[in-house]
């Protein structure tokens, strides 16, 4: 394989989708050595069938506002490889989305779905609406005029989506609701749903708790653990909350917290009862992180990142692309000894360069956040026998997929000075699952 063709091939037939060119440069970047000792994969033209999705469904979405008016949004669903299960990935609702970034994510999600060790293949969907600032009647209408065309691709046996940014319970259930109306069935096809109607304890929990946990495993191989240690943290979303949530239960410290406005710097530590005022202010009032800010008198510094405060560990849990190299530099000047990726891509691969020749801990988000989907996997399960497990035992399980996958990181990115280039770790373990499962599959 030539890593460069194969791109340069890629970016001519895609052109103007700079997000999926990345994601795909980076695996390709890393697996090059280990594809290349298996000279069948390149006969059976393997690399290319794996980078361009199976199939891309685009449609119009028209809904009507409160005032009456007809809108108009873009949806989206790319089915990017069902080699090792049914399509499985979450749904994006976010004036940024367009399918550069769905086809990235898609990508990202076939390798991350491979590393939960549960038969799940990759996808991604959604639309460049976004529910900020609309009511609920709104996102209602505007779920349901969404399912009403998505519906006929997706499936609990062929395609499982799951929430992202800007679908969390209460979109999910609009979905789920309408794809019962339209199928007259009862089924597993959403997962993220509420507890009353097949949905999983730990599922909202499950990203950010997953990824402390890979953090955890990763830290026990200097020695160490989280206390007493002071954490940055981007975001204030879902992933964002549960990550600091963990962290404070652990015994870390966290003291950043951001949204698109800009982020907080709070000193005296993020405790239960400031999070709880995070949790209700993002989820109930849809407010902005500046109102913490107000609240408990601290820093705010708006249309800014918190990567230039102090810290020892850098959790960023808000979106693609927000650590920068300039940002990464900032962090190892400031003693950052370990990255860990709550968000999908959230570091440029300048910044991942610069963590990585500095040799810290840096776990990619295909590694460290693939416990949302671990746990969407486990849903699944619990649909599929119709029963429903303990919040002790979801919790156990995702500990030990997150365990699993650290080992396998380890096993294909330890380098001859012992140092550990999860990068490479994860992308290698999560390709040789789908690259054999494809083989066996044949050309189709």
């Amino acid at each position: 394989m030539n890593a460069q063709q194969v791109l340069e091939n890629l970016q001519r037939r895609f052109p103007n989708e700079p997000e999926y060119h990345q994601a795909v440069e980076e695996v390709l970047s890393t697996i090059e050595e280990e594809y290349n000792k298996h000279p069948e994969f390149e006969k059976a033209n393997l690399i290319e069938r794996l980078c361009i999705p199976d199939r891309v469904y685009q449609f119009r979405v028209n809904w009507m506002d409160d005032k009456g008016n007809i809108r108009t949004n873009m949806g989206y669903r790319i089915q990017h490889n069902n080699a090792i299960g049914p399509y499985k990935g979450g749904l994006r609702f976010h004036s940024s989305v367009n399918l550069s970034i769905l086809k990235f994510l898609a990508f990202e999600q076939t390798f991350k779905n491979s590393l939960t060790t549960l038969p799940m293949g990759g996808a991604k969907g959604g639309s460049d609406f976004s529910p900020r600032g609309k009511s609920s009647a709104e996102v209602m209408r505007f779920c349901q005029a969404f399912m009403l065309e998505l519906w006929r691709h997706i499936g609990p046996d062929r395609d499982v989506p799951a929430g992202d940014i800007g679908v969390g319970g209460r979109e999910i259930g609009y979905l789920y609701g309408t794809y019962k109306k339209l199928t007259h069935e009862f089924s597993g096809i959403l997962t993220g749903k509420g507890l009353e109607y097949g949905g999983s304890l730990i599922r909202p929990e499950a990203t950010g708790y997953g990824n402390i946990y890979f953090l955890m495993e990763m830290l026990k191989t200097k020695g160490t653990d989280l206390k007493g240690k002071t954490c940055l943290v981007s975001g204030s979303g879902n992933v964002a909350q549960y990550t600091i949530e963990k962290v404070i239960e652990l015994g870390g410290k966290v003291v950043t917290c951001s949204d698109s406005d800009g982020y907080i710097y709070d000193p005296d530590g993020i405790d239960r009862a400031k999070l709880d005022y995070i949790m209700e202010l993002k989820n109930l009032y849809r407010g902005r992180i500046r109102e913490y800010a107000e609240q408990y008198g601290c820093k705010y510094v708006e249309g800014a990142r918190p990567w230039g405060e102090k810290g020892d560990i850098a959790l960023p849990s808000a979106t693609q692309n927000e650590i920068n190299e300039a940002d990464a530099k900032q962090l190892i000047a400031n003693g950052v000894m370990a990255v860990s990726e709550g968000a999908n891509m959230p570091s440029t691969p300048e910044a991942i360069q610069v963590f990585q020749q500095a040799k810290i801990l840096y776990a990619p988000g295909k590694a460290a956040n693939a416990g949302g989907v671990s746990v969407s996997g486990l849903e699944m399960t619990q649909n599929s026998i119709r029963l429903s497990w303990t919040m002790a035992e979801v919790d156990e399980k995702l500990k030990s997929i997150m365990k699993s996958i650290h080992e396998a990181c380890v096993k294909y990115g330890t380098e001859s000075d012992g140092y550990v280039n999860y990068v490479r770790g994860a992308n290698v373990a999560g390709f040789m699952k789908v690259a054999k499962a494809m083989m066996a599959q044949g050309t189709i």
